[in-house]
């Protein structure tokens, strides 16, 4: 069921994007009384699924979900109609109109990308806010991974600082580190302040998926399994678990390992209950566990920030420039020998999986806000057969007053498509390498 609503999640979202970046050439080429012949949704090689004429356009839904299309007469494009370029130019056709009017066109589906991202953006800070994890509410420090431990950090750390700059919020750290080319953290441990050195194969861990670090809190009980030993013996919600018998717990990450020391064995479990210590006698099957879940809302201090509808709006294109800055700031990863981030790059199945398993509004749109902006980008490379390629021919022709020949623009579209396949075998190659690995 959850891959189900992953696939169905991804589905909407790309369609949608789709839809509304295609509509953006639509809408500035009938601006310009450019005829559009077709409006698709998805490719159609062969036939449609669905299809259907209204005036000089037709609009349908294509079998093969690599993208979609709108097909403007007059223009060399992904359809490759050459008997329309043999033909006198027309005045409703593309290529009869000023070189501005082209250049406005092809920018039309990056432009609604980049203001849809901000929109979402802002609709989502207005209607829920931002919830996140403020770095000083981290009274406990952070919990490590083996990464993290090997590069010299410990539980129980509290990040101070990253080269020497503070970072506010808990999520910012590790993509500072990463995309920033983070060389030092500072941390406060046992009451000293220490500078850690980040190396390279400590990045590179991180682009593998290494999270380096969670937030470190005690567990306070906000839940039990059903067959709970834990409830059966008479610990309640809201009791902080501070020892299995003679072994101090006063964090959750060190519970699971103390009780691995008494599998099917009887043990006193105390707890913090109302300020007073209260102790428990109870038998552990042979998993050792107490059949308890901790109460994350009281022990991670996270923060709500609430905006009105007038400060959404700045709010919103704030985020959208840190996503779209964020993105460009991967590129210099992924062109980069040394981290080797290319190996890394997925395609539609690791788009996929960055949806959550069950259906949450909140969620859907902002990871549709943040690829808004990434088609945007995507689409402004100067690669022959994407919109980026076009507005360089066009930018060429308008400073220079030459329009490139026909045929040199046939054998750019046949190489830029040839580059984009490439691409595509490339990055979704890649997915399916590492669901073997």
């Amino acid at each position: 069921m959850e891959i189900i609503v992953k696939i169905g999640q991804f589905l909407l979202s790309i369609s949608i994007l789709i839809v509304l970046h295609e509509f953006g050439h639509f809408f500035f080429a009938r601006l310009f009384n450019t005829r559009v012949e077709k409006f698709f949704l998805f490719f159609d090689p062969g036939f449609s699924l669905f299809k259907v004429k209204k005036g000089d356009t037709t609009y349908g839904i294509g079998w093969l979900p690599l993208g979609g299309y709108v097909k403007i007469a007059g223009m060399i494009d992904e359809s490759m109609d050459k008997e329309q370029m043999k033909q006198p130019a027309k005045p409703y056709e593309f290529r009869a109109k000023p070189a501005w009017q082209r250049l406005i066109i092809m920018l039309g589906g990056v432009m609604v990308n980049f203001l849809l991202g901000f929109l979402i953006y802002a609709a989502i800070l207005y209607t829920w806010g931002e919830d996140y994890l403020p770095v000083k509410n981290m009274q406990h420090g952070v919990v490590v991974d083996s990464t993290a431990y090997q590069a010299g950090f410990r539980n129980g750390d509290l990040i101070l600082s990253l080269d020497g700059n503070q970072v506010d919020r808990f999520s910012q750290i590790v993509p500072t580190i990463l995309l920033e080319d983070v060389n030092t953290v500072q941390v406060k441990r046992d009451g000293r302040t220490e500078s850690i050195q980040l190396s390279l194969h400590i990045k590179k861990r991180i682009i593998k998926g290494d999270r380096l670090f969670s937030p470190r809190y005690p567990f306070i009980v906000g839940g039990f399994a059903k067959k709970s030993v834990a409830r059966n013996a008479g610990i309640q919600k809201g009791d902080r678990i501070l020892r299995i018998d003679s072994i101090e717990t006063p964090m959750a990450d060190l519970l699971k390992p103390a009780l691995n020391n008494f599998p099917n064995q009887e043990v006193t479990v105390t707890v913090l209950r109302n300020g007073r210590e209260k102790e428990f006698t109870l038998t552990l099957d042979e998993t050792a566990m107490l059949g308890v879940a901790v109460d994350l809302i009281s022990v991670i201090q996270f923060e709500t920030k609430k905006y009105t509808f007038l400060e959404a709006i700045p709010a919103g294109v704030a985020k959208a420039w840190e996503s779209g800055k964020m993105y460009l700031q991967q590129f210099k990863l992924i062109f980069s020998s040394e981290t080797e981030a290319y190996k890394e790059v997925g395609g539609f199945i690791t788009i996929g999986k960055i949806f959550p398993g069950v259906w949450n509004w909140q969620s859907f749109w902002g990871l549709t806000a943040f690829l808004s902006i990434m088609l945007a980008i995507l689409n402004l490379l100067p690669i022959p057969a994407l919109d980026g390629g076009h507005v360089t021919f066009l930018l060429y022709e308008i400073i220079t007053g030459k329009q490139p020949g026909e045929k040199f623009m046939e054998y750019a579209q046949l190489t830029g498509m040839a580059i984009i396949f490439a691409l595509l075998i490339f990055v979704n190659g890649n997915d399916i390498i590492k669901l073997f690995q």
